[in-house]
């Protein structure tokens, strides 16, 4: 019965309809006029919260881009402590086990449970094709080590380490992905390798984020000759087959240059092809916010442009270029990738994705040893979630939706 479990709040009256009686219940609480007006906690954090606060709440609601975030913090987390992470030193060869398959990682050995451990590899050459086989021994049993010594390294290039996530037992071998032709673990080179293939897409967006301001709000917030200007260079850039492109210029790199001045030479033609999509997006938001009111009152208050561009159209619309430039990221690892692949790129002893892909140009080789194809695994994953993150930012980023 509501008007008991009410108590002395509710009453219950009864009204006379035109086929009986119809009971309903008034509350026995003074009205309060302004009850109406006044917002619960959670009316009052819904309604006032901030746009970034409102874009967070939108991206978590979408589960695959929330998914594809944490991915993406696991890698990037990685590169900070790639030397810890990877169980052998990059430069690190083993003659005895040259292209040694993977090895599997067990847990029970003869039906009682010992831990993670691989078993040794016994090693023969086919004198018919010339093949490297190796064959699991099941009575070489090679416990995992754990937060282990292994082999010395130098942090970040700046004091000497030994330390690792995961070592190979004493004596023994450890090769999860396998090995190169060189007998190079490809899991240490793979781990290396993300540090390369990430911050060349993180620094090249960067320099294509500037640009892309640059141009696009003076092309957009000034208009006539530097719109025409602006607009007649874009056209021209993106008149060039991107691939090509970049070729020509990575070629154009001397060979005499140093390792590092290869790597922020890719970077920076990375981020000078790039840019043009970017600025005809802010061109557009531009266009449609400079006559608005309030660019209108920061003008008429002597606001100079810059200011003008930079605290009040920029912030408007940073949302919507934060999710651009994430979609971006993308094709500059790829742009990395296809290069390196092609031997126009990065070059050893720099190690990223595209270097390793570059050892598996050979398809006879490829169909012998199919493992040296793994690096493209990471390259899928990574460009796969930032599409799905991007795709997130995005959505939550328009008002509209």
């Amino acid at each position: 019965n509501p008007a008991r479990r009410a108590g002395s709040q509710m009453t219950l009256r009864t009204t006379s309809g035109g086929d009986g009686k119809l009971d309903h219940y008034v509350s026995g609480e003074p009205f309060d006029p302004y009850s109406v007006e006044s917002m619960t906690s959670e009316q009052e954090r819904y309604y006032m919260a901030s746009q970034w606060q409102m874009m967070w709440w939108k991206f978590c609601r979408h589960r695959l881009a929330v998914i594809s975030g944490a991915i993406l913090a696991v890698f990037y987390f990685s590169i900070l402590i790639s030397e810890f992470l990877a169980p052998y030193h990059l430069h690190s060869r083993d003659a005895q086990h040259i292209f040694a398959p993977p090895q599997s990682l067990h847990l029970f050995h003869k039906g009682e449970f010992v831990g993670p451990f691989v078993y040794g590899l016994d090693y023969r050459l086919n004198m018919e094709n010339l093949k490297r086989e190796y064959t699991p021994n099941p009575d070489k049993v090679q416990p995992i080590r754990f937060f282990c010594s292994g082999d010395s390294y130098k942090f970040w290039g700046l004091f000497e380490a030994s330390a690792h996530l995961f070592c190979p037992a004493e004596g023994g071998t450890l090769y999860l992905l396998g090995t190169d032709r060189l007998g190079r673990d490809m899991l240490s080179r793979i781990v290396y390798g993300t540090r390369i293939s990430l911050t060349v897409g993180l620094i090249g967006i960067s320099i294509s984020f500037l640009l892309g301001l640059f141009f696009g709000g003076v092309s957009g917030y000034f208009g006539g000759w530097w719109d025409t200007l602006t607009q007649r260079l874009i056209e021209i850039i993106r008149s060039f087959p991107e691939l090509p492109l970049w070729m020509a210029l990575s070629a154009a790199l001397p060979v005499t240059w140093s390792p590092i001045l290869i790597y922020f030479g890719i970077t920076v033609i990375l981020g000078l092809i790039d840019w043009t999509g970017l600025a005809r997006a802010v061109r557009g938001k531009i266009l449609s916010l400079r006559e608005e009111d309030f660019a209108t009152a920061a003008q008429l208050m002597g606001a100079s442009s810059s200011r003008i561009i930079g605290r009040h159209l920029m912030p408007s619309f940073m949302s919507h270029l934060i999710a651009s430039a994430t979609l971006s990221i993308p094709s500059m690892i790829l742009g990395e990738t296809a290069l390196s692949f092609l031997g126009l790129g990065l070059r050893p002893p720099i190690t990223s994705w595209g270097v390793l892909l570059n050892e598996a140009q050979n398809i006879n080789v490829v169909a012998l040893y199919p493992w040296l194809m793994l690096p493209v695994v990471p390259v899928i994953i990574v460009v796969l979630t930032l599409n799905f993150f991007g795709d997130g930012l995005r959505d939550a980023a328009d008002p509209y939706r």
